[in-house]
């Protein structure tokens, strides 16, 4: 007979990391890329964006604010349970995380990621991150079972149909959208190579709850999916149409107005911010575009009821829907 396992007596909140100061910037930014052969041109890119941003990305602020606001409801409403939380790429890491419940006597763990949807890097990663962790920690390390993709759960999706309304009623609040026909919905994801998208339901998940959120929120006004963030080499496929290209189509097509949701989100994160609210918003306003930007779920209320919800959900449970498949979101073919 297998031995039992130990009840759940904690959560453990995963998320990618990011710098606090422009000190941090460089060395966050090696380890995002170690392995991977970016060139150092890139990396001074890319570091550049964040330095003039102040060289802090928002991610751990919203990391903090989320581990403050789900501590509450499971105090509020169960299991009462204390929430942790660790990054891949930037402090807390994952595996001090680790071993600091190890330290307080912690054996089994819940995980769920700031990542509401299947891929590789947002679902396999997260797995081989956990197991790696373990492994340093060693043998006094605790169970960790992750909460697979909850792109289509309640508190994610009632969230963004929330913020899309708002964001909606500030663009027809403007001259420029004050015409139906002239305004498109522009739903935003994080690009990833083609051949990551291939093994796994990253697209389809994205089409569908953009086709939610759009009926939802704003039933008859057209929409499309974009997408951002881009990097790699420019021979590699990618998933797209870019953000800032697509706005330049619809000018040429006669839309006036545009309100971007970043369905693919869970935090307003540097790449957000970056991507959408300074690239694409320049991109916009030169095309005398009306541009408005619906917040991601961050530490909404609904989102963070949803997430206990799953939460509790998945800890009376063994196994099925609560937990990752071991096959889930396989890596892609480096062929």
């Amino acid at each position: 007979m297998s031995e039992a396992l130990p009840p759940f007596d904690a959560v453990l909140l995963l998320s990618f990391g990011g710098p606090e100061g422009p000190g941090d910037v460089m060395p966050f930014l090696e380890n995002v890329t170690r392995g991977r052969g970016v060139p150092k041109e890139r990396l001074d890119e890319v570091a550049a964006q964040y330095l003039s941003l102040g060289g802090r990305s928002p991610i751990n602020d919203e990391c903090r604010s989320l581990v403050r606001a789900l501590s509450a409801e499971l105090e509020r409403r169960g299991p009462r349970l204390p929430v942790y939380w660790g990054n891949r790429n930037w402090h807390p890491l994952l595996a001090g995380t680790v071993a600091q419940m190890a330290r307080d006597g912690v054996r089994r763990t819940i995980a769920i990621a700031t990542s509401a949807y299947s891929s590789y890097s947002s679902c396999r990663q997260y797995l081989e991150d956990i197991q790696q962790a373990r492994s340093t920690v060693g043998a006094s390390a605790p169970l960790i079972e992750k909460i697979p993709p909850y792109w289509e759960s309640a508190g994610f999706i009632d969230t963004m149909i929330e913020h899309t309304r708002a964001a909606l009623h500030e663009l027809a609040a403007s001259k420029s959208g004050s015409d139906p026909d002239s305004l498109r919905l522009l739903f935003t994801a994080h690009s990833i190579p083609s051949a990551m998208a291939a093994s796994c339901d990253y697209l389809s998940q994205l089409e569908e709850a953009s086709a939610i959120v759009a009926a939802a929120a704003a039933p008859g006004l057209e929409w499309d999916l974009v997408f951002q963030s881009r990097s790699g080499q420019p021979s590699v496929p990618w998933l797209g149409p870019d953000v800032s290209d697509y706005l330049r189509t619809l000018a040429g097509d006669g839309i006036r107005g545009a309100t971007l949701v970043p369905i693919g989100f869970v935090a307003d994160h540097m790449e957000v911010i970056y991507d959408l609210d300074i690239r694409a918003r320049a991109v916009a306003d030169s095309l005398g575009i009306a541009m408005t930007r619906a917040a991601c779920v961050g530490s909404a209320p609904l989102f963070v009821a949803g997430l206990r919800d799953l939460i509790a959900a998945a800890v009376p449970a063994e196994g099925g829907q609560s937990r990752c498949r071991p096959d889930c979101c396989p890596a892609p073919s480096r062929h």
